[in-house]
């Protein structure tokens, strides 16, 4: 019942063009930000640092992050953002704006596959749900358009495995999806597969030993936050239930470092998250880390080595941004 409202969910709570300044209606918790949530779950905390690197040049968020080649590309966002390419690099701690993308989108998904990085799905200004896919070629910066997904969505999870690239969940026109397609590179055609038990959107998606996690997201509105954890095995093209999310939340951004999975920031009706949680897909457990500097949502998470980029996002719910770049040292294995 909830999923026919929304795409008009999603307008409002997801904003405008212009940076959001207002204090949710409901505070976070005393003594700390009024715009930050803080939901801390009995679980154990762990070490690890945070530091400051040089911001992008575009503020922005609702994002797609990537690595590729020891570099951190950073896709789309709201309005005037939707089409801006901008990478990182931390060997001079320097920013490069790229090759515009050739269409607006934010809440796009995107991911690196030989070479080149394909930015899938996302929703136009007017949270229209694309089915763009959209290949980037970083040695001659340019873009080409390939086969679209055969389920127009946003606000996506995107994976690849073994050489394939998988769609996950999201919103289409009629509402939340658990749709799963999967993308051959080399017949540029798309394919059907099992469906995520959940239909949920704004969630985090990742790989470890050869499965993809879709974890957290939301029903309709961050008012609706999830803490789903369901794993799901290509090879079976199965799905199975694992321990949950400590912190239901939405708008999350999602890395991986030594087959551990981090899971950043996200968005509620009091606030916006600095949760960093680690999962163990190896005893399903999860960890609480060293809370994000700058609790936000719509941000993009990326792995270089043993350093998380965790860039861009909203301070407050909706469509606020920043260009921030903090950038997350696990403790040693």
């Amino acid at each position: 019942m909830l999923a026919a409202g929304i795409v008009a969910s999603l307008s409002l709570a997801c904003g405008s063009d212009a940076d959001s300044t207002t204090t949710p209606a409901t505070p976070g918790v005393a003594g700390e930000s009024p715009t930050a949530v803080r939901q801390t779950p009995e679980v154990p905390q762990t070490g690890g640092t945070w530091f400051a690197s040089a911001p992008l040049p575009t503020a922005r968020s609702e994002v797609a992050a990537v690595e590729l080649d020891g570099k951190i590309y950073v896709f789309g966002g709201f309005g005037s953002a939707g089409t801006a390419n901008e990478a990182y690099d931390p060997a001079t701690d320097t920013w490069r704006k790229l090759a515009p993308i050739p269409l607006r989108v934010n809440h796009a998904g995107a991911v690196a596959l030989d070479g080149k990085i394909y930015l899938i799905g996302g929703f136009d200004d007017g949270f229209r749900p694309r089915a763009t896919v959209f290949v980037y070629d970083p040695a001659a910066d340019s873009w080409t358009r390939k086969g679209g997904l055969p389920s127009p969505r946003g606000a996506l999870g995107t994976a690849v495995v073994d050489g394939r690239i998988y769609a996950i969940g999201g919103v289409g026109p009629r509402g939340n999806v658990g749709t799963v397609e999967v993308y051959d590179p080399e017949t540029d055609a798309w394919k059907p597969r099992s469906e995520m038990p959940t239909a949920r959107d704004h969630l985090a998606v990742a790989v470890a030993g050869g499965k993809i996690y879709a974890i957290g997201g939301r029903i309709g509105s961050f008012a609706v936050n999830l803490d789903v954890n369901e794993e799901y095995d290509p090879g079976a093209d199965s799905w199975t239930e694992k321990e949950p999310l400590p912190t239901s939340r939405s708008g999350i951004a999602a890395a991986v470092v030594d087959g551990k999975i981090y899971v950043y920031g996200g968005e509620a009706v009091g606030g916006t998250f600095d949760e960093n949680e680690r999962y163990d897909p190896a005893s399903d457990t999860w960890e609480t880390m060293p809370s994000l500097p700058t609790a936000r949502h719509g941000l993009g998470a990326a792995a270089i080595g043993n350093r998380v980029y965790v860039v861009a996002g909203g301070r407050t719910p909706g469509g606020s941004r920043s260009a921030l770049n903090e950038v997350f040292t696990p403790p040693p294995r």
